[in-house]
């Protein structure tokens, strides 16, 4: 069956949406679907997307194309809606770079049903459900009605209310009401809220998705009250005095940020100043147009530009703040019918909101399933969670979210028809619980959704032969299994990259497990319970169940596998109610963590696929367990490992061999407190400010900091050496570090020179991925992936950014010269340079190499390299899948030729 996967669109959520998308497209069960992607750009045009665009970090980096962008906006990120007025034309050529434009009445000729990724506006709210079934085409999720109403948040408060739910004070205030209050007027308006609804209050924009454009105010501040409805209605007031208080770079990063989409107020902005007012504003879509308008209104001696984007909310919410437990509960149905709500999880916070970043970066929030209450109440948000899931007519799933109140009162909010579908997102998560896999829980959800589509009453008879055919291969598929290759997919670990490392082992274990090839199981690696210093070796791997891997972090993980508990008796029961489900989809899951051995390894699996991140994993270490046992595992050999791990030997074998390298030194616990002042006398002697300071043996994002000067080393040092975990508080503010940001204790780091432009005329960051092949006499043989050119939102290019979907930007490939010839001439150069690396430090399987490039006038090029990975980030958003992507490796096949140079490697063993 062919699915039409919809995915990005209009909304501020679709950069989440994009990557959700592409969730579903890898995990779709090859033997039952074939996934058609249908890229909604944010315009609202359907783009049949080419696959290689599907694999790349954000929508951003490929769309629209950076030839499409003005010189001077090379330094942002881009929708297409700052490409402005764009005709028909123009239009065709943007989309024939990527995929094939596709109009509605065309769809039953691409796919047989739509599976709806998209978020917000125009995609959970009716708009596309109804284009859809217009032109006579099924698919997944609600209907209509219930989306309808799910996304309008005044709507749905109204209706709950009269259908008896339990709804928290509120109060709606329309977006002209407000501006035309003036300063007095609202201080009036904020103590009314005060008086009726009590502190703090919410304030929400009434239309978006649930982490958009909400803020608390806690204080009686009315400063703060009017920010944060500026916030929900997406506008900004700029002043003079702060913006001439920037230096040029970070008026770059303010406008970026401001233009985010997620936390910013986006674009396009109607921009009203003194000079605008009499035209009511003038509408700018280029952040860099908007740059310089900034600038220039503010020489004119104005004192404010209020900026608001022409897509903004009608009017905010003022909610009633619930003191309580925050939970969100995603509630399917039976085939019956009748509707099943999964167990509820917790979300635990270090803020008061589940934002944006909250929500979607791992190791940032917990979450608890079921959430951590007595049976009964656990009962009665189930209770009521189908019970809303009915009275808003929902079908085939919905997410529900709410708190469960201090005062015993259960208060829900938010429906959502289209859940967040990022791989530890609730949607998978909770079905995990009951034995689902995300492969086999989106077979359920597209079957569930035909059966659906039949009750309308539309194209009866051709729904009804699609469903039996579905029905029939999905009992051929459960009758006659065929035989797979068992690899175990090694996650995990102890490092600061250890959540990173648990999204690349889940994004493999997907990958695997939806094809026709392997049978793979996630094997979670982590310290044995109250070690903190372990030897070599000593750590314990345990066999997870789907539920437990997809728990939102490492450390979640590891808190299940060591306490082992029995199954909560909710979801035991729930497990129990299910079970039909679980017979017919996911005949033979897992529901229990098992601890395992090398021995018990070796007998059970073929291969190994190491997706660790820093010590243990990409040290050797491992490796030299498995080899014992003559497992075959991806990446390199024992010594290229633990060479590569440490980056001061790194660059001393480089350097000898005539690479480029960093200056480079290493500074030693032992030396710092013996003579504190005499290393840093030294540093500042042989170094400039600012210099970079790292771990030596560490992953490649971990700690990472731009120092400026002699108190941010001496922070650096401190935080670096310091005795306890904990973070030092007065060190912690000067290094700026974000909440629950890794910072690891060591006794040794790294201090390297920053590398800079000098006198090129252009100067890029750029990582370059391989592929090495055996020949048939056993050489080794390299394919050089073209690198990408990574931007930075700040000083250093953060593991959000190089790991995570919608977090950072990078352009495949890198941006060497605007003339094709000289592109190539360039790339090859950089290109060989990075292979004579890999050959030198004998990396073998695959690899990535940091390095800055620096272009000059006269054609020379100088590649100086940062770091070698011999275990990349395998998250759904690295670049290595970007760039092989363009040498024609989907990221299965790409893992496939992976784990095929591993098993060559160890039949010659």
């Amino acid at each position: 069956m062919r699915v039409g996967i919809f995915f990005g669109g209009q909304s501020r959520e679709r950069e989440i949406s994009f990557a959700g998308g592409r969730t579903v497209f890898d995990n779709l069960n090859k033997q039952l679907f074939e996934p058609i992607p249908i890229f909604v750009d944010s315009l609202g045009h359907f783009i049949e997307l080419n696959w290689q665009y599907i694999y790349k970090g954000t929508i951003r980096d490929f769309y629209p194309p950076t030839e499409f962008y003005a010189e001077e906006e090379k330094q942002f990120q881009l929708y297409i809606e700052s490409l402005y007025n764009l005709d028909n034309e123009q239009i065709s050529e943007l989309t024939a770079q990527v995929g094939k434009q596709v109009q509605p009445y065309q769809f039953s000729k691409i796919f047989d049903i739509a599976f709806l990724a998209l978020h917000g506006p125009f995609g959970e709210d009716g708009n596309i459900q109804g284009l859809l079934e217009w032109y006579g085409m099924p698919y997944t999720g609600c209907g209509i009605l219930p989306s309808a109403i799910g996304v309008n948040k005044v709507a749905q408060k109204e209706l709950m209310a009269v259908a008896g739910f339990d709804v928290p004070a509120y109060q709606y205030i329309a977006a002209n009401e407000w501006k035309k209050m003036n300063r007095e007027e609202r201080v009036i308006l904020f103590n009314e809220l005060m008086e009726n609804l009590g502190l703090p209050l919410v304030v929400k924009a009434p239309n978006q998705g649930s982490s958009i454009g909400v803020s608390i105010v806690k204080e009686d501040h009315v400063n703060l009250f009017i920010k944060s409805v500026n916030r929900s209605l997406f506008i900004e007031e700029l002043h003079k005095a702060d913006w001439q208080a920037l230096i040029p770079q970070k008026k770059i990063e303010f406008v970026s940020n401001l233009c985010d989409i997620r936390t910013g107020i986006g674009l396009p902005v109607v921009a009203k100043s003194p000079l605008t007012k009499g035209a009511g504003g003038i509408t700018i879509a280029s952040p860099a147009v908007l740059l310089d308008f900034v600038d220039e209104h503010f020489q004119f001696g104005h004192k404010t530009i209020v900026l608001e984007n022409s897509n903004g909310e009608s009017g905010f919410l003022v909610e009633q703040f619930i003191q309580g437990l925050e939970f969100s509960c995603i509630v399917i149905q039976e085939e019956s019918g009748k509707p099943i709500a999964l167990p509820p999880t917790q979300i635990l916070k270090g803020e008061e909101i589940f934002d944006y970043r909250a929500k979607y970066l791992p190791g940032i929030t917990r979450k608890i399933t079921p959430i951590d209450l007595p049976t009964p109440f656990i009962q009665q948000i189930r209770e009521e969670c189908e019970k809303l899931y009915s009275a808003l007519k929902c079908n085939v799933y919905a997410r529900l979210d709410g708190f469960f109140a201090n005062d015993g009162c259960i208060y829900l909010n938010d429906p959502n028809t289209t859940s967040g579908m990022m791989p530890s997102s609730f949607f998978f998560h909770q079905a995990a619980e009951i034995g689902l896999n995300p492969s086999q829980f989106l077979t359920y959800i597209i079957r569930t959704s035909l059966a659906e589509r039949i009750k309308t009453g539309k194209n009866v008879h051709i729904l009804e032969k699609r469903l039996y055919d579905l029905d029939s291969h999905i009992a051929e598929i459960a009758n006659n299994p065929i035989e797979k290759i068992n690899v175990a997919v090694i996650m995990g670990g102890y490092s600061s990259e250890r959540h990173i490392s648990v999204e690349s082992g889940r994004n493999v274990f997907e990958k695997l497990a939806s094809s026709v090839k392997y049978n793979p199981t996630p094997v979670f690696l982590t310290l044995p319970d109250k070690v903190e210093s372990p030897k070599i070796g000593e750590y314990a791997l345990y066999e997870l169940p789907v539920n437990i891997m997809l728990k939102d972090n490492a450390d979640d993980i590891r808190e299940k596998v060591l306490k082992n508990e029995d199954t909560h008796e909710i979801i035991a029961e729930i497990q129990t109610i299910t079970k039909d489900i679980r017979t017919k989809y996911a005949s033979k899951s897992i529901l229990k963590a098992q601890q395992i051995d090398f021995e018990t390894l070796a007998a059970k699996y073929k291969a190994v696929f190491i997706a660790l991140h820093g010590r243990p994993g990409e040290d050797g270490e491992l490796q030299s367990f498995l080899g014992k046992y003559n497992l075959a595992f991806n990446g390199s050999n024992v010594e290229s490992s633990a060479t590569t791990i440490d980056k001061y030997k790194t660059n001393e074998i480089l350097e000898k061999a005539g690479f480029l390298v960093a200056k480079h030194r290493l500074i030693e616990i032992g030396e710092w407190q013996a003579d504190k002042n005499a290393i840093l006398a030294a540093i500042e002697n042989d170094f400039q400010y600012p210099i970079i300071a790292k771990p030596h043996d560490d992953g490649c994002s971990s700690a990472v900091k731009k120092l400026k000067n002699r108190q941010e080393l001496e922070a650096f040092a401190a935080m670096m050496f310091r005795q306890q975990p904990p973070f030092l508080p007065e060190e912690a503010a000067i290094l700026e570090l974000k909440y629950h940001e890794e910072f690891p204790r060591k006794v040794v780091f790294l201090i390297e020179e920053l590398i800079t432009r000098k006198d090129a005329i252009h100067f890029l960051e750029i990582t370059g991925g391989m592929l090495t092949h055996k020949l048939n006499n056993g050489v080794i043989s390299y394919e050089m992936f073209e690198p990408s050119e990574t931007l930075a939102s700040g000083e250093i290019l953060s593991l959000e950014e190089k790991f995570l979907a919608g977090e950072g930007q990078n352009i495949t490939p890198a941006r060497f010269s605007k003339y094709p010839d000289l592109q190539q001439a360039i790339s090859t150069k950089v290109r060989n340079t990075l292979y004579g690396v890999a050959k030198t430090l004998h990396v073998e399987g695959y690899c990535r190499i940091d390095a800055f490039v620096r272009i000059f006038e006269d054609g020379n090029v100088e590649t100086i390299i940062i770091e070698i990975n011999s275990l990349p980030g395998m998250t759904p958003a690295t670049c290595i899948f970007h760039q092989s992507a363009i040498n024609g490796y989907k990221p299965f096949d790409f893992i496939d030729q992976i784990l095929e140079y591993g098993k060559l490697r160890a039949e010659a063993v």
